[in-house]
């Protein structure tokens, strides 16, 4: 019997590594060509300057700010409030038939199309609100598509934490806030930032909510306020295959190159700062 336990995990054990294997495998592949053809063309000058000779040549720094200027709008939009709702439905909502639809429907907004985000921001915040194509109508629809998994993550850090803890805090005189504030929060922030930074990945790469509020197609200068419009990396990657004849190819996948890098260097930023609050923080 003993043996035949062991046979049996083994087998499980290396279907679960296959299984692993094949979904790994296609993305490291296509993380290899985008690297491989695209790494030669990246230089100091060409992550320096702006798109010239009609996009064919010159850099993408413009890009590059405009994206770096919508994930710093997004999260601050969409940071504060996705916190502040997680903390309010798993720590002072009553469970009735109310929060348990607001449960539901931020499950549901999760798996919208972000084309849908998109025509939502345009109506709302370019028409509605006139606040024309814009880095500030452009942050505010990429927030709302990123509060979903916020909120979600958020919440299940939260109902992680132990109620021990709530009990004991209580306990001894503390307030609920405070309990929230010094006892749960704390324990509470590397599922919120593995959340957070999912969410600001996902916005990074987005193509559809900014094209309908945000992303030009190509601009002399910089912006100067928050009702300017902006160049970013999935739009300029979008433009420069599909619309620009006679475009090098090592450009385009320099391009790609460049916005991985970019996500990959945000995550690397959440895994050391969420492994560093697991080892002040244990229980």
């Amino acid at each position: 019997m003993k043996n035949f336990a062991k046979t049996r995990e083994k087998i499980a054990f290396t279907m679960l590594g296959l299984a692993t294997f094949i979904v790994v495998l296609p993305i490291l592949l296509t993380i290899y060509y985008v690297v491989s053809n695209g790494s030669p063309a990246v230089t100091w000058e060409f992550l320096s300057k702006g798109p010239t000779n009609g996009m064919t040549e010159g850099g993408i720094f413009p890009a590059i700010l405009g994206t770096v200027i919508l994930i710093i709008g997004t999260m601050v939009c969409s940071l504060p409030i996705g916190i502040l709702s997680a903390i309010y439905l798993v720590e002072y909502a009553k469970d009735n038939l109310f929060t348990r639809l607001i449960k539901l429907s931020v499950v549901n907004l999760s798996g919208i199309p972000s084309i849908v985000y998109g025509l939502f921001g345009f109506t709302l915040f370019v028409v509605f609100f006139r606040l024309g194509t814009s880095i500030v109508a452009g942050a505010l629809t990429l927030a709302i598509m990123s509060l979903p998994v916020i909120i979600t993550a958020t919440k299940e850090a939260l109902e992680s934490v132990p109620n021990t803890y709530r009990e004991i805090s209580l306990s001894l005189g503390a307030t609920k806030w405070q309990t929230v504030r010094y006892c749960v929060l704390p324990y509470a922030i590397p599922g919120i930032l593995t959340g957070t930074v999912l969410s600001l990945s996902r916005a990074a790469g987005e193509t559809a909510p900014i094209l309908f509020t945000v992303a030009a197609f190509y601009l002399t200068q910089l912006p100067h306020s928050i009702f300017d419009q902006v160049m970013a990396l999935p739009y300029h990657l979008y433009v420069i295959s599909t619309q620009v004849p006679n475009m090098p190819t090592q450009i385009s996948f320099a391009t790609g190159f460049v916005l991985i890098a970019l996500v990959f260097v945000m995550n690397l930023f959440s895994i050391i700062l969420r492994g560093h609050y697991r080892k002040k923080k244990q229980w």
